[in-house]
């Protein structure tokens, strides 16, 4: 458990650090809770929050909350629904906050697989983006790959885990399609049966500009069916 919560304090330092080295939006934090619940055999309940800040906490730049139910159609074949609700912060070019808010109802298809040991997924997602100030709709199409690479060797109790991620963004329109695309790379440390805590760098890249991160999330997992032990 030292040794766990060592690797965590070094790699925060080494976050913390590159904050105060670069100047804002070269650098942003992502804060960011999971939680996952097996509802049935078949479905599951995902639900996160997220804050994201152009400094170590302090400058707004994103609230979110999200939650969504998937239903296992075939193996390792999870369509799902579900709604977001976000309030972005930037700003202008006077240097004054922009508030806006947005309503996100979304949907998507998850397709799971492994690697030997590493596991895969592979997601596809539809989103009708509802935003305020001003008024906008934009439907947007991602396309996420991750692994979840085993630090531990076959057959032993996992304690580290690396995690390698590319999502792209597009918006369904005619002109600059092209929205993001979101690199991420970290690592995992399990604190408990169904808990653990992830470090990662993200990098996202827009039309004209680029976003980098210091992602820190928890996340944990439950088992809510009512028929589990029988």
């Amino acid at each position: 458990m030292k040794i766990k919560f060592k690797l965590i304090i070094i790699l925060l330092l080494a976050v913390t650090s590159q904050v105060h080295a670069q100047s804002r939006d070269s650098y942003n934090m992502w804060f960011q809770y999971l939680m996952s619940a097996r509802l049935t055999d078949k479905s599951t309940l995902t639900a996160l929050s997220q804050y994201r800040s152009f400094d170590l906490a302090y400058d707004t730049r994103l609230f979110l909350v999200s939650a969504y139910v998937d239903y296992e159609i075939a193996n390792e074949v999870k369509p799902a629904a579900g709604f977001m609700f976000l309030v972005l912060d930037s700003y202008k070019s006077d240097n004054t906050k922009k508030e806006r808010y947005e309503k996100r109802p979304f949907q998507q298809v998850t397709l799971g697989g492994n690697i030997g040991r590493t596991s895969v997924s592979h997601r596809f997602r539809v989103e009708e983006r509802f935003i305020s100030n001003p008024n906008d709709f934009i439907v947007r199409l991602r396309y996420l790959i991750s692994l979840r690479i085993p630090f531990n060797r076959a057959g032993e109790k996992e304690k580290l885990y690396g995690i390698l991620k590319n999502e792209i963004r597009m918006n369904v329109v005619k002109d600059e399609p092209f929205d993001s695309n979101r690199l991420t790379a970290g690592i995992g440390v399990k604190v408990g049966k169904n808990s653990a805590i992830e470090v990662a760098f993200i990098n996202q890249l827009e039309t004209g500009s680029t976003s980098n991160y210091g992602y820190i999330g928890y996340r944990n997992s439950f088992d809510w069916r009512k028929n589990k032990n029988k």
